[in-house]
């Protein structure tokens, strides 16, 4: 006889990063399929969740988006709790959040491991490609080589304004493309049209 029955899985997944990022913009695109320029700072913790089909299996992805001040307090330890893998969000137009990227790694790794003892599986998340400043992420030998360097799994360039069509599963957010692959996209385009090293990212960018 034919087993109709699904298996179902429940992963939850830390969505994090500095205060204005894009964290909340990209589980709303991801998981509502809408973008909002009107801007409010997530207080605490806020959550949603995802249902994904794969091959008679049901996936439900637990996005826990985490408010960007709280690394600075006591309660991401109860909210890392349990998790399965983690984002970690910073702004391409901003570089002073992707100097935070490793406080905010060494945070999670520090309240959170798996049973076997390992650390949860990260990915860093370079947020707000369609604005064009994305210096860092222009550099893919650099950003493979800092994701390698501090633990990440891997990286992807993410917009949760313009809708990029290639979705991973091995990356559940809008708007994800694979950093240094994948087809052309607007944020791409804005990288060709002009290379300019903003003065406040470093020299070897």
């Amino acid at each position: 006889m034919q087993n109709n029955h699904s298996k179902e899985h429940l992963y939850k997944i830390l969505v994090i990063g500095d205060l204005g990022v894009g964290k909340t913009s990209i589980i709303k695109r991801y998981v509502h399929h809408n973008f909002s320029p009107n801007y409010r700072a997530t207080i605490g913790v806020d959550f949603a969740l995802k249902v994904l089909n794969w091959d008679q299996e049901t996936v439900r992805l637990q996005l826990w988006d985490i408010a960007g001040q709280e690394r600075f307090g006591n309660m991401t330890r109860v909210y890392y709790r349990e998790a399965m893998g983690a984002f970690i969000v910073f702004d391409v137009t901003r570089p002073a959040s992707f100097e935070a990227i490793t406080k905010w790694k060494e945070d999670l790794d520090s309240k959170l491991t798996l049973a076997n003892g390992k650390h949860v599986a990260t990915v860093l998340l370079a947020n707000k490609c369609d604005q064009g400043r994305d210096v860092l992420t222009n550099n893919g030998i650099k950003m493979d080589q800092f994701c390698q360097e501090n633990g990440f799994v891997g990286w992807y360039e993410t917009s949760a304004k313009i809708q990029i069509q290639n979705q991973t599963r091995s990356a559940p957010a809008a708007g994800v493309r694979a950093g240094g692959g994948g087809p052309p996209d607007r944020c791409r385009e804005k990288r060709m049209a002009g290379r300019r090293r903003p003065p406040d990212y470093p020299s070897e960018w």
